[in-house]
């Protein structure tokens, strides 16, 4: 009787052997043209037990995004209070972006799915939203606001803006690496767009103090 249980169970997988199944299809088929019962049969898995891991098929490429917005919060948490606003903005998230070299192809096509398709672009809204409330939320407490404040708001809203703009930067010309094009846009922001000439002490070390760089995705 316990053999037949066990024998009887439904296989499982893992968020991430899915993840990776569902960029090959997505990419060689398209999204729209990849449904989940592909996805699952891919796996070894039943459509059925496909929704135990993600509610969509256009979730599986967002909750790696998901955990980033969890290590934004972290990371916010622990800076130390002699540390300018945005310049530790411009850190947390500069070194929440760190990937080894062998998963940049990988996060290319990740972006590059993400961007390109209308619908997974469309569910784009919520992930990004609790980006940017990540950010709201630091620059709050930061000016001892509520995080609904319109200035707090602004914060995360452009900070988001701009890092959107370094990875769509990054993604066209793969010419550096991604903390490049963001060191470049958030330095930007913080002096509020003016040439960098007018600001000489702009450079800052980004690695040094209360990030935890992440090792990959």
């Amino acid at each position: 009787m316990t053999d037949a249980k066990v024998r009887g169970r439904p296989r499982g997988t893992t968020k991430r052997e899915l993840e990776l199944i569902a960029m090959r299809l997505f990419t060689e088929q398209g999204f729209d043209e990849t449904t989940v019962e592909q996805i699952a049969a891919a796996a070894g898995i039943s459509g059925r037990t496909f929704f135990r891991y993600f509610p969509t098929k256009a979730e599986v490429l967002w909750y790696q995004f998901d955990a980033e917005v969890e290590a934004l919060r972290a990371a916010f948490a622990t800076v130390p209070d002699d540390v300018a606003m945005m310049t530790a903005v411009r850190r947390v998230v500069v070194n929440a972006n760190r990937y080894r070299a062998e998963d940049v192809p990988e996060l290319r096509v990740r972006m590059q799915l993400l961007g390109g398709d209308p619908a997974l672009a469309a569910a784009a809204g919520a992930h990004y939203d609790a980006w940017e409330r990540a950010v709201s939320a630091f620059a709050a407490r930061r000016l001892g606001v509520p995080e609904d404040n319109l200035v707090a708001m602004a914060v995360g809203r452009t900070t988001l803006a701009a890092a959107r703009a370094a990875f769509d930067a990054w993604l066209t010309r793969a010419d550096a690496d991604l903390t490049v094009y963001l060191d470049q846009v958030l330095a930007a922001l913080a002096r509020g767009f003016a040439p960098q000439s007018e600001d000489p002490g702009s450079t800052i070390e980004l690695t040094a103090g209360f990030t935890g760089d992440r090792d990959g995705v």
